[in-house]
């Protein structure tokens, strides 16, 4: 695993104005370490020193405690920049900004101190579903839990740990609505027993490793309600809430795979020949229809995913509540783009032939990982059923 790192001083530092920009400038190195980062299953020291220079995981941290304090549309684009260097570039600092900025905007003031006003900005991730259990103690919890799926936890300094709140008796504790209590524990790496554990067929490089706690005392300040509403924190972004922070990120991951099989795919056909063809691939009417059709379904997703985002980030800065129709809009285009980036990065890796096959090859790498990414409980088919809760009434007039 790559060892954690601190943030430096880039008090007047050259970088780029836009998260964005400054993640695009990384695409030269990311592909140098693509491979590496593939068959090493986690993000190399390179590559996350040069993402630490940038500042790029602190990018949703409110500004007083060190970050950039940016809205969620921009935080978005920075994520599809990196996902089109590399699936699990984008994958990893998705899973690792994203619940940063949350960490940030719903624990207590003094655990957000805690983790990331200090010289050593804290980098969190890993598993906040309360697939644990804990106790209450004196000034915090006691807290046990094997957890998987812990992406970018490679180089994370903060660990996630989600556990249900046990009496001394064993059963779960009861909130006000008759639910169990859950929360969400941030442990120093340091405490934590990495089981390695991940071994799949694409997103081979987010380090989404096993990992466990065994009855560890976390501060109270350290532990946020898993299911929160509320942020702590006044900035507008955190009023999208813990799901439209946390599922949101997927959507550009899925962008920025399919525009990279698109590069690719032109680059390809432009040079490739093929019996029956009189030129080249890419001057083939058949070849230039697909493309054009797929190109234009990537687009109109961008354009959705990025709307909905704005529209709802627009209504929380104005200082009112977002709606149920917007929430079921930000779920239904976020697992809606996982099957277009699918369709789009099948199309681009059908016409590649060998060169989609000969490892290593990116058309390959794009098709594993966006296999892989469609396939996360955040983005399952059963969120557009839950959406339409909220849409289809809009489409029925009334008399």
């Amino acid at each position: 695993m790559t060892d954690t790192l601190a943030a430096p001083d880039l008090t007047g530092a050259d970088l780029p104005g836009d998260y964005p920009a400054r993640a695009r400038s990384l695409t030269a190195l990311i592909d140098s370490e693509a491979d590496a980062i593939e068959s090493g299953g986690t993000l190399t020291r390179p590559v996350v020193e040069a993402l630490v220079e940038r500042e790029i995981f602190w990018a949703l941290v409110p500004r007083e405690l060190g970050g950039a304090g940016l809205g969620i549309v921009e935080s978005l684009k920075m994520v599809e920049e990196l996902a089109r260097a590399d699936g699990s570039v984008g994958w990893a600092v998705m899973s690792n900004a994203f619940s940063t900025g949350i960490a940030a905007g719903f624990l207590s003031d003094q655990g957000a101190r805690d983790l990331f006003a200090g010289a050593q900005r804290g980098i969190t991730a890993g598993m906040i579903l309360p697939t644990g259990s804990g106790r209450r103690v004196e000034g915090g919890y006691r807290v046990t839990g094997r957890y998987g799926f812990g992406s970018g936890t490679g180089h994370a300094s903060w660990i996630g740990a989600g556990f249900v709140v046990q009496t001394d008796e064993g059963t779960p504790e009861l909130d006000a609505n008759g639910g169990p209590v859950c929360r969400v524990a941030f442990v120093p790496r340091d405490e934590v027993e990495f089981l390695a554990g991940w071994d799949v067929m694409g997103m081979e490089g987010t380090g989404s490793y096993d990992y466990a706690v065994t009855d560890l005392f976390v501060p109270e300040a350290h532990t946020m309600d898993t299911f929160s509403t509320v942020p702590t924190r006044p900035e507008p972004v955190f009023r999208l809430g813990l799901l439209g922070i946390g599922v949101g990120g997927h959507a550009p991951v899925a962008l920025g795979i399919a525009q990279r099989a698109l590069e690719e795919i032109a680059r390809i056909a432009s040079a490739k020949s093929r019996p029956g063809y009189a030129t080249v691939v890419g001057d083939s009417p058949m070849f230039r229809r697909e493309f054009m059709t797929f190109e234009a379904l990537l687009q109109a997703a961008r354009r959705y995913v990025y709307d909905a985002h704005a529209d709802a980030e627009a209504t929380a800065v104005s200082g009112q509540e977002i709606t149920a129709e917007q929430r079921a809009r930000l779920r239904q285009v976020t697992t809606w783009v996982q099957q277009v980036a699918r369709d789009v990065v099948t199309f681009a890796y059908s016409w590649g032939g060998s060169a989609s096959i000969r490892n290593p090859s990116v058309l390959g790498r794009c098709l594993r990982d966006i296999s892989v990414g469609a396939q996360h409980l955040l983005v399952e088919p059963m969120t557009l059923v839950e959406a339409a809760d909220a849409i289809l009434p809009t489409y029925v007039t009334q008399d």
